[in-house]
């Protein structure tokens, strides 16, 4: 499985190395990529001992991938557990888009529009240069969207997005960031055409890469991402106000369509800085 689907299963390897603080062990690894691999396979009619078969031929091939890596002097193991070595770190960096000491680097703040009590909002550094379609992956991890609804920008007065014959955008894999915004302007985000969940995303300096650091990378923020499908910022506010009241008729329902215990599993004033640099440090461009 892993010599059909190779390129795949190294971003698995790479970005789950790249995104750990500390050695990630072996065994995880081998769990990452087969369940990102088997996704690409018909595997629900095949018997019990095949699959174990597949499940322990690809094991082994994680296994000579970290040997691989081993050798050329990027990963380094420890026990059952593995990470990148510096000059790994420095490269899979490279693979990804990030830039080197020096190149500029533009500062954004991100604030969903319409929401308040909290106030939802991130502070991101990226690359000035970042294509519309990966600042639009920043923006997902970040905030802390699941990525399953159309998006689009708007940058004066033009609209980007994917590419399609039914929407009237303009390709957004053809513009960088920095070709439609510069210092102390702004454009628009929208996601989710029904929700209609409208983010200004100001440009608040521009900046030089620092060595030893990585990009994107969010430095501030606060408040919880709003709940998929709520019903956009009214929605949202509805929701907040229901399961505040205990008594609300449709509390409990509520409470069920989240998959939370109580009200109090929900606090819409969450923001946890480590863990959204470590979504940011997932993607794999």
């Amino acid at each position: 499985m892993l010599s059909e689907e190779y390129p795949a299963g190294l971003r698995v390897v790479l970005t789950s190395l790249y995104a750990a603080d500390l050695p990630v062990p072996a065994q995880k690894l081998r769990t990452a990529v087969w369940e990102t691999l088997s996704r690409f396979f018909v595997l629900d009619d095949l018997p019990e001992e095949r699959l174990r078969l597949l499940r322990r031929s690809d094991d082994r091939d994680v296994d000579r991938l970290l040997t691989a890596l081993k050798g050329l002097g990027a990963a380094q193991q420890t026990g059952e557990s593995v990470a990148l070595t510096s000059a790994g770190r420095q490269a899979v960096a490279r693979l990804r888009g990030e830039p080197r000491p020096g190149d500029p680097v533009y500062q954004l703040r991100i604030q969903l529009a319409d929401v308040d009590q909290p106030a939802v909002w991130r502070r991101v550094q990226v690359p000035a240069g970042i294509r519309l379609d990966d600042l639009h992956q920043v923006i997902q991890a970040a905030m802390g969207w699941q990525d399953c609804h159309l998006h689009a920008f708007s940058a004066n007065g033009v609209d980007y997005g994917r590419r399609s014959s039914e929407l009237d955008f303009v390709d957004e894999t053809t513009a960088a960031l920095d070709t439609v915004a510069k210092e102390g302007t702004h454009l628009d985000y929208t996601y989710d055409f029904g929700d209609s969940w409208d983010h200004r995303i100001t440009v608040e300096h521009r900046m030089t890469a620092e060595a030893g650091r990585h990009y994107p990378a969010c430095v501030d923020g606060a408040g919880a991402c709003p709940p998929e499908d709520c019903g956009g910022p009214g929605g949202y506010e509805g929701l907040k106000r229901t399961l505040h009241d205990s008594d609300h008729p449709e509390h409990q329902d509520l409470l069920r369509w989240l998959g939370l215990e109580s009200a109090a599993d929900f606090d819409p004033a969450h923001f946890d800085l480590r863990e959204t640099n470590q979504q940011l440090r997932t993607l794999g461009w």
